[in-house]
């Protein structure tokens, strides 16, 4: 055991720095008016000790609440629909079909785009003279400035990452599929029960633990959505699909007030600690 402990301290030494070295640093700064612009390095921010001043702002942040509310809005909508897709697509691919490996490779390929990538290409296919709108003229003359509305922006968004990240929830259902004991399934069959009361008695059962990671991945990364989105619309129009990364980085790189972002960013990670907590028993019970 001791022998263990030394071998492994310098790694866990190191990882302990940069753990806690950046956390404390960022409540160091989030207790200043520090920025930049301030004249003085990092290590003199207690020149420009203002206390808790930082956090008694948070309440009064309307941008932040607005961003956090389209931040949590694109979540509810996103990960329930790439659930219920990936959950579809891997019920139907635990079986064997013609050209199964094709279809397959072809499924996961939107995964292996970067998403500044992603966000170009729907960004193209959403301009009011692109594919999308051509396609819809079959039904009659359309000309949707989708990116341009505040609501419309918001959709296109979601469908973007609904597309992308449809393919990593498949792989993690399907994989939890596969993993399903087949002779209770056949045996099932055999005792007359119908393909919805074995998925419902003997598959799904046995998927919790499987369900509830893919459900908690896909959460954590729908609330960090960044790179898709500010490619397609920036945040706009004006701030109208500005998620709450969208809104860290216009004012950490624009504002410079970086204080009240360390402040900020405290907040949302002591929030979203305690939330998903509270998330993760509700859905392991």
């Amino acid at each position: 055991m001791k022998l263990g402990l030394r071998l492994t301290l310098p790694a866990q030494v190191l990882v302990l720095f940069i753990s806690v070295f950046p956390l404390l640093m960022q409540l160091y700064i989030s207790l200043t008016d520090w920025s930049p612009l301030s004249g003085a390095p990092w290590p003199r921010a207690w020149e420009f000790w203002n206390s808790f001043a930082n956090y008694t702002d948070i309440p009064g942040d309307r941008r932040l609440w607005a961003a956090l509310g389209r931040t949590l809005l694109v979540m509810v909508i996103c990960v329930p629909v790439e659930f219920l897709l990936g959950l579809g697509l891997g019920l139907l691919f635990v079986e064997d079909f013609p050209g199964k490996k094709l279809a397959y490779s072809i499924l996961i390929m939107p995964m292996m785009v970067v998403p500044a990538v992603a966000g170009y290409m729907f960004f193209m296919l959403f301009q009011s003279g692109g594919p999308v709108n051509d396609l819809l003229s079959v039904f009659g003359p359309v000309t949707i400035a989708w990116l341009s509305d505040p609501w419309l922006a918001l959709v296109a968004v979601m469908v973007a990452d609904i597309w992308q990240w449809t393919p990593l929830m498949f792989l993690i259902l399907l994989a939890g599929l596969v993993g399903v004991p087949q002779d209770q399934l056949r045996a099932a069959t055999l005792l007359g029960a119908s393909p919805w009361q074995r998925f419902r008695t003997i598959t799904l059962p046995r998927m919790k633990v499987i369900i509830t990671i893919a459900l908690a991945i896909r959460a954590i990364e729908a609330f960090k959505i960044f790179d898709t989105l500010y490619i397609m619309t920036g945040g706009g129009p004006g701030v109208a699909t500005e998620t709450i990364s969208v809104y860290f980085y216009k004012i950490t790189t624009n504002d410079l007030i970086w204080g009240y972002v360390a402040a900020l960013a405290l907040f949302i990670l002591v929030s979203l600690s305690i939330a998903a907590q509270f998330a993760m028993k509700r859905m392991a019970r």
